[in-house]
This record gives structure tokens, sequence and C-alpha cells, in this order.
């Protein structure tokens, strides 16, 4: 099975042994991958995966492959933005960033904060009610807008009447 990945004019493309770099307008990214079972070559605005066996599992390494390429490509060509929305009813939520870390005041009412790590290079930007994670990297967007949602997650509350948290309204990929 054969996998096409484009590549757009104004990105370039590297795979050099086990290590790929994309580079593109809003930065760099570098992913290391198991090239071993994956044939590639390059064809004028194209790079084709081709599996080198007939195992199931080499077949599926090959579309994880092309889709980890699409993603760092889409990634350093228009990024990824997570919006979040700071939902309260009984106790304001105050948040910040302290360095890497977003802290979360007064949630619930209880008296030390609660911290989520920003994972990466991500940037979050704080709107009043409305929090933006952006990155060039899926993951590391991804991933922060995960901590920041899981370190409000309620627990020991009937979740139907106690709402309060913050939460992942848009994925703008």
């Amino acid at each position: 099975m054969e996998y096409e990945v484009d590549i757009p004019k104004d990105v370039e493309v590297k795979i050099e042994g086990r290590l790929a770099t994309v580079k593109g307008k809003l930065g760099e990214l570098r992913n290391t991958f198991d090239f071993d079972s994956v044939k590639h070559e390059r064809r004028g605005g194209k790079i084709i995966l081709e599996q080198v066996s007939k195992r199931k599992g080499d077949r599926s390494l090959v579309g994880a492959i092309a889709a980890h390429l699409k993603n760092m490509i889409k990634g350093v060509t228009n990024g990824y933005e997570y919006r979040m929305k700071i939902v309260y009813a009984h106790f304001p939520i105050n948040v910040s960033m302290e360095g890497k870390r977003f802290v979360i005041k007064n949630f619930a009412g209880e008296k030390t904060p609660r911290y989520a790590e920003v994972h990466g290079n991500a940037k979050v930007e704080i709107r009043g009610q409305e929090i933006i994670v952006t990155a060039v990297n899926k993951e590391d967007a991804g991933q922060t807008a995960a901590n920041i949602e899981r370190a409000t997650k309620i627990r020991g509350k009937d979740l139907r009447v106690f709402q309060d948290g913050i939460y992942i309204t848009s994925k703008g990929e």
C-alpha cells in the first residue's frame, strides 16, 4: 500500500535516517520515525511512503507516519488552536500564567491553587473568560488543553449540579 503526502511550496521537508524535519513559515518541527519497514522517496512535490513487507503492522505504520507528516506540515503552515471557556456558577475562577505553569485559583472555593503544565512550546492566552491555546505542534496544543481541562475535574460532587470548570469549546484544526 502506498501513501502520498503533499508538500506545499512554502514548506521544506527533509528525511535523514530516522529523523524527519519540516520547516515552514511558523517554525520547524522534528520527529523520529521507524523508517526501517517503510520505504520513502520524494517525487516532485510529494513524499511517497510504501511498506517494505506484507505484514499488517507495517501497513498501519505507513499510515501513521503519513498522518504524522501531514500534521507536521499543517502545523508549520497554519498551526493548531484550542479555544477553552471558563464556566462557574458558585465561585469565580481566577486564572493566570506563572512561567510554564497555568494557575487556577479559587476553583470551587479552594484555598490552594491548582496547576496545569504547559506542554512543549504551546502558548496560552487568557482573554477574560476565554482561554486560547496555540502551538505549531499538534501534540503540544492538545496536551496543554487537556492538562488545563483535567486540572478542573470535579470529584465527589454531583456533576449534573456542579458544572464549574474549564472546558474545550473548539479545536481549530
